[in-house]
């Protein structure tokens, strides 16, 4: 499957959904075009997990539409649509045995599967280590996941979600648990993925506005289940509106590529 140049990434049209009662997103309106890249942002019980559920299937919608890729939800059969959806994050690194090799991580991305049975096709393997080498990681193709750094096993997961060239890739808070310098260095590393992944659209979910790098066009941000604010980069991502998101008085400051959300301290 290949992203069309006229058809929406996705859009997402008065999703809402509602657990045990409880309404988590609330009438949320999103469209992503071909070619955007998007920063989901917001506090922790934004609803960004369970967005990010819905869109790879494993939530239903309680009402309102929801197309990936051209697939309307309940239209299409969301297990076989999930194979084109790339995902980075700790769902997925939470399944895998410490003792798979990262090679096998990521062959495992050709059809969504984790920790693989069979020995991998011979083509396949090669694309794998392509990647690997590509992200910096190479050198680690038969090392156990449980050897791996948390940076090493960022990488190896991204391996992992492009190796099968999906049109969407999302990047589900691919920084927690790194220390400074590893984040650092796996930011500068994001900045190549446009190269490496050029018909791949990217979503990265994050708390942290230091994670936006350049390459980034689109941010929405979420507050309690709705869309506060959502468009272009330079017209989201305001002071006046990470106050109203985080509920607390901010200043944002970019300071070359990157930028900078400071606490204005209390009188």
């Amino acid at each position: 499957m290949t992203a069309s140049a006229t058809v929406p990434v996705l859009q997402v049209q008065r999703l809402r959904i509602a657990r045990e009662g409880k309404a988590i997103l609330r009438g949320l309106d999103w469209t992503m075009q071909p070619g955007e890249h998007w920063v989901l942002l917001g506090p922790n019980g934004a609803g960004k997990s369970s967005l990010l559920a819905a869109l790879t299937g494993y939530f239903a919608p309680t009402s309102g539409t929801m197309a990936v890729l051209g697939e309307t939800f309940g239209r299409s059969d969301w297990r076989e649509l999930r194979r084109h959806i790339g995902l980075a994050g700790p769902a997925v690194a939470a399944m895998i045995q410490p003792s798979e090799p990262a090679l096998h991580v990521v062959v495992g991305g050709f059809d969504g599967l984790i920790n693989l049975w069979q020995k991998p096709r011979r083509q396949r393997v090669y694309k794998a280590r392509q990647f690997l080498r590509q992200l910096g990681v190479g050198s680690l193709a038969m090392r156990p996941w449980g050897h791996l750094s948390q940076g090493e096993r960022q990488r190896v997961l991204i391996a992992r979600a492009l190796v099968a060239s999906p049109p969407l890739l999302i990047l589900d808070e691919p920084c927690a648990g790194l220390d400074p310098a590893a984040r650092e260095d796996f930011l500068v590393m994001l900045q190549k993925l446009p190269r490496l992944a050029p018909h791949t659209s990217l979503i990265l979910v994050t708390h942290h506005v230091e994670e936006i790098v350049p390459l980034f066009s689109h941010a929405l941000l979420l507050q309690q289940g709705k869309a506060l604010a959502a468009g272009p980069l330079r017209q989201v991502l305001t002071s006046a509106h990470l106050q109203r998101l985080f509920g607390k008085k901010l200043t944002l400051r970019r300071t070359g590529r990157s930028w900078r959300l400071t606490l204005v301290a209390q009188r």
